[in-house]
């Protein structure tokens, strides 16, 4: 029922691909417009839309490396990496 289509990007004027899935994704959620940026331009407009989310310095309660979070770390509450709080929730999933 759905072919690929080329389409040309409005940001960037590269050409990109408006795939028969996505067509029909587009056509079950009820949306009557064709996308009109690629998938590049798309991804920058949303991220230039959003504010920019300040990150704190803080060390890892675990590893003791340094570690930058999206929240003001507080006294007594322990703060951990990437690496430290995803084996933390590991953990927490096996119990």
């Amino acid at each position: 029922m759905y072919e690929d289509k080329t389409l040309v990007c409005k940001d960037c004027g590269n050409e990109f691909i408006f795939s028969a899935g996505e067509q029909e994704f587009y056509a079950e959620k009820g949306f009557e417009n064709e996308p009109t940026r690629c998938k590049e331009c798309r991804i920058a407009r949303k991220r230039a839309m959003r504010p920019e989310r300040e990150l704190f310095d803080a060390v890892c309660a675990e590893c003791g490396a340094p570690a930058k979070v999206p929240f003001q770390p507080r006294d007594g509450r322990p703060v951990f990496c990437s690496e430290c709080f995803a084996k933390q929730k590991e953990e927490i999933v096996e119990d």
